[in-house]
């Protein structure tokens, strides 16, 4: 009795080169990888500039009780996205 092909995944049903078939694996497991990526790098680069921002306005010590609690806010959301980018890596390292 033959086994189906869409019943083992291990069998490359298209004739798709080695690499493109890995590619659309690794998709089919962790769909949208690329795009999450994306948004914590573009959230993080957003974090920063704000940071920068409130770091200049503190530096000319104008409206220093509001940049300090923005400043602290902004710096947040720079470590939470590196810390999801992280993850995000280590998980498409294991898969």
């Amino acid at each position: 009795m033959a086994k189906n092909s869409v019943s083992n995944p291990q069998i490359n049903p298209r004739k798709l080169s080695p690499q493109k078939y890995a590619r659309l694996k690794a998709e089919a497991k962790a769909p949208y990888r690329g795009l999450r990526k994306f948004i914590y790098l573009a959230c993080g680069a957003s974090g920063l500039m704000g940071a920068v921002i409130f770091l200049s306005q503190l530096a000319a010590g104008r409206d220093v009780t509001t940049a300090l609690p923005n400043l602290a806010l902004q710096v947040g959301i720079v470590a939470l996205m590196v810390g999801l980018f992280r993850w995000e890596e280590k998980a498409g390292g294991r898969r």
